[in-house]
């Protein structure tokens, strides 16, 4: 699909981390087809390069960059990066995240735990503390955070990768409430079992892997990365005006059960 010269986000600058594949990279082509100029951040320098390469191959404006958004001066370095290029910022995908290996929590490392927290929810904390003045400035925008069916009931084997999504969920609450009134939305997405590289390292990419997570979802299938990366669209968009602190679970059914 080419670039839509008519999008309703012409004009607009989106800001994308964990862009380098899976949602990340769904969501970067997304804002970018609705006409959108969007910064691709990922800790991959190879995987944000292929994704500015796929936007502006269907004829979108991308600016490829490299950021461990565990790191405070990445982050900055990455949206003074988008200001100096498209000169302003009106949306953000606080995306970028990791898996942990399936243990009790009383087997789990604590430096296991530490790496999980810190690119799960203080990635998340440390993106929205700067993109926020950003926004302030020009008067508004919208940001959504990725949290996860995880973020909303737990996880046997999975405490450390629960517990920061379910983080996410708080912090975007709070946060939300801190700037509704100055025109900021904020918001988070659930995503349930997505067909990612992600979950190619969760199953172990076997097909009996990946015949656990199917089962477990209610509607017989793995969700695509273009169906949350259209919940984000949403999320960000008008249609969207009075969503404000919601978690949006996009997740076949997995949590209902």
């Amino acid at each position: 699909m080419t670039m839509n010269e008519n999008g309703f986000y012409q004009g607009k600058v989106a800001f994308v981390t964990g862009a380098g594949s899976g949602i990340g990279r769904a969501a970067a082509l997304a804002f970018a087809r609705e006409g959108a100029s969007v910064t691709v951040a990922d800790v991959s320098e190879l995987g944000s390069q292929e994704t500015a390469r796929l936007i502006e191959e269907q004829g979108g404006r991308a600016l490829a960059v490299k950021c461990d958004v565990t790191r405070t001066e990445d982050v900055k370095a990455a949206l003074d990066k988008t200001i100096d290029a498209f000169g302003r910022l009106d949306f953000a995908f606080n995306n970028a995240g990791v898996e942990q290996r399936n243990a009790a929590i009383a087997e789990f490392e604590e430096d296991e735990w530490e790496r999980i927290v810190n690119v799960n929810l203080r990635g998340v904390f440390l993106c929205m503390k700067y993109e926020i003045p950003l926004m302030l400035k020009q008067g508004g925008g919208a940001i959504v955070n990725t949290s996860s069916g995880a973020g909303v009931i737990g996880i046997k084997g999975g405490a450390a990768y629960a517990a920061s999504k379910h983080g996410v969920i708080g912090l975007t609450k709070s946060a939300a409430l801190d700037y509704a009134g100055q025109n900021i939305r904020i918001n988070a997405v659930a995503p349930g079992y997505i067909a990612t590289p992600m979950m190619d390292r969760f199953t172990g990419g076997t097909d009996e892997g990946w015949a656990q997570v199917v089962s477990e979802e209610p509607i017989g299938r793995a969700g695509r990365p273009e169906e949350i990366a259209d919940a984000v669209i949403w999320l960000c968009s008008d249609a969207a005006s009075f969503v404000v602190g919601h978690a949006l679970v996009v997740d076949g059914g997995q949590t209902v059960q």
